[in-house]
């Protein structure tokens, strides 16, 4: 598939079926996430997927509202930078975690990032926190994302390119 087309079906799923992502496609996602460009090729980001149904249910409390569906996700890999280490850690891990939605798409899987960073729980409880205590993640990183996988258990319709909001490019100055 040309990358044209496969910018215009790629779209977010939060709704999978119950069958596993095989370690061959898994592979090929993080595959993807580890030769995404980086700021200075410091590559200062660390990945960790989790199957566990319990820890999947724990990551989709980590959060108020957006979460949820990650009960129902056979996969989901946690994304995590070194804040002290790079100060792009924030767009190195979203360039790597765009590059996995593509890779997945390409592989007729779904996907859909969850926002992290910056979130939490009502009670003041951060995401990182809860993300932290679930996966052991050590202090020196932080949590851009979980970015749920899955076989689609529903349709999306394509980007509808006559929807493009052309007028919010500029060609030379604003």
């Amino acid at each position: 598939m040309e990358f044209k087309e496969l910018a215009r079906i790629r779209r977010s799923h939060r709704k999978f079926t119950e069958e596993q992502v095989s370690p061959e496609d898994v592979k090929l996602i993080l595959r993807a996430a580890l030769m995404a460009p980086t700021s200075k090729s410091r590559r200062s980001w660390e990945f960790v997927v989790v199957d566990d149904k319990t820890d999947l249910e724990k990551l989709s409390d980590a959060r108020d509202m957006g979460s949820q569906f990650l009960k129902g996700a056979p996969l989901a890999i946690v994304v995590l930078g070194n804040p002290d280490d790079n100060d792009c850690w924030v767009e190195d891990c979203a360039i790597a975690t765009v590059s996995m939605q593509y890779q997945a798409a390409d592989l007729g899987l779904g996907s859909c990032w969850v926002q992290m960073r910056g979130r939490g729980l009502s009670d003041g409880t951060t995401a990182d926190e809860v993300l932290r205590g679930v996966l052991n993640i050590p202090p020196h990183l932080s949590a851009l994302c979980v970015l749920g996988v899955g076989h689609k258990a529903d349709e999306r319709k394509p980007q509808d390119e006559e929807n493009l909001k052309w007028e919010r490019v500029h060609i030379g100055k604003f």
